[in-house]
């Protein structure tokens, strides 16, 4: 069966809210902040694996909706970003870029480790460090089929897809738990929660209005148009900008510049179009997964996982946690670490929603991460992987 692009998209939005009511109906699911968009992707993965396997039944969707949801998204994010309320916080990204090259020596190290005490090749090791869990799907693609065709490694290229895949599905799971137990742990509260408190009360907002709806839709749009229009001029550049992080400083300018043409912008229905966005772009790349070919592939990789989940974890606890502030927006920015440490920046994202839809706004947090961990973070994990490969025990 086939879903054209609407129906696909139909699909989506109906997984989406079957995870919201999920989440809802599941306490453990609820009280530790798993994503929607999670929940109802892997259910229907779950479920077209098994027709699948037991039926032979193939479902399949247009996902040319995809690159757009996540443009969007990112021009959201910059169009709700107000640049005056950073100020608190102006350190907080070159603390956390800091603190990731360190991490990506250490899961590589891991990595490397954990394939010479199974007898692998150093190179998968690296496959099942940075290369696959904080790189992401392009980054594997682009190291692994080298891999393939220099190192004459078998099922590199396979092998480097599937754990991205459980990265991603990892890294969506164990954020939000994460975030959970530090808040719980320290007693942390945003400053939504310390208002209601201390009884500090603000008039009720107005209600979103069509015109602050068109308005933040044109602002998504133009910033989405010129971030492409951007990309493309730069494309030749020693340093290429990501298509997405071009439309999100499209939309920081936007937002930031009209205040003082004394224009006033609503953040809220930026807000919602950046949210739908991103769930949309997640509940679709979660529904397609093949768990199936995921669990054939697992072998002893799967244990590399395993030792991988518990040092992200330990690092971004004992590490990230502490160095960003002990504070909640430091709880945030440690379940985004987890997100795009293990999985993409889209998952940080969706871990970040999770946890201040609940707490509260951390608007330093969604700043810096998408800046560190769609920009930043590449430059640093192809440093240290151009290093580690030059290594001879490594690449040789």
């Amino acid at each position: 069966m086939s879903f054209a692009a609407l129906g696909s998209l139909l699909a989506a939005i109906a997984m989406q809210l079957v995870g919201g009511f999920v989440n809802r109906k599941i306490p453990f699911l609820s009280r530790y902040n798993i994503p929607d968009p999670i929940t109802g992707g892997l259910i229907f993965a779950v479920l077209a694996s098994a027709a699948l396997e037991f039926f032979d039944f193939t479902i399949t969707f247009d996902q040319s909706i995809k690159p757009l949801l996540l443009l969007m998204f990112f021009a959201g994010v910059g169009l709700c970003a107000d640049l005056r309320l950073l100020k608190r916080g102006g350190k907080a990204l070159p603390i956390f870029l800091a603190l990731l090259l360190p991490f990506i020596l250490l899961q590589n190290a891991t990595g490397v480790a954990m394939a010479w005490l199974l007898d692998l090749h150093p190179i998968f090791g690296l496959v099942a460090g940075s290369i696959a869990l904080t790189g992401g799907h392009g980054t594997a693609a682009a190291y692994t089929d080298g891999f393939a065709q220099i190192n004459n490694l078998q099922m590199v290229v396979e092998l480097g897809m599937m754990l991205a895949t459980v990265g991603l599905v990892v890294g969506g799971i164990v954020g939000g738990p994460v975030a959970q137990f530090l808040i719980k742990r320290h007693g942390l509260r945003s400053a939504a929660e310390e208002a209601v408190d201390t009884h500090v009360f603000h008039e009720a907002p107005a209600p979103i209005s069509t015109h602050s709806a068109l308005a933040a839709l044109a602002g998504v749009i133009a910033a989405v148009l010129g971030g492409q229009w951007l990309a493309g001029l730069f494309s030749d550049s020693p340093i290429t900008v990501p298509e997405f992080l071009w439309c999100m400083i499209l939309g920081i300018a936007i937002r930031n510049l009209l205040p003082l043409a004394r224009i006033r912008f609503d953040d809220r229905p930026a807000e919602i179009i950046s949210n739908v966005s991103l769930s949309l772009f997640l509940v679709m790349t979660m529904m397609t997964l093949d768990l199936l070919d995921v669990a054939r592939s697992a072998g002893p990789f799967m244990l590399i996982v395993l030792v991988q989940i518990a040092v992200v974890v330990a690092y971004a606890v004992l590490v990230c946690f502490r160095f960003m502030g002990r504070d909640y927006e430091a709880s945030v920015t440690t379940a985004a670490f987890l997100g795009f440490s293990m999985g993409t920046t889209a998952t940080a994202m969706a871990n970040m929603q999770a946890v201040s839809a609940k707490h509260g706004p951390a608007p330093t947090s969604f700043l810096i991460v998408p800046l560190a961990g769609a920009f930043f973070v590449d430059i640093i994990n192809a440093f240290v992987l151009t290093m580690m490969l030059s290594l001879p025990f490594v690449g040789g």
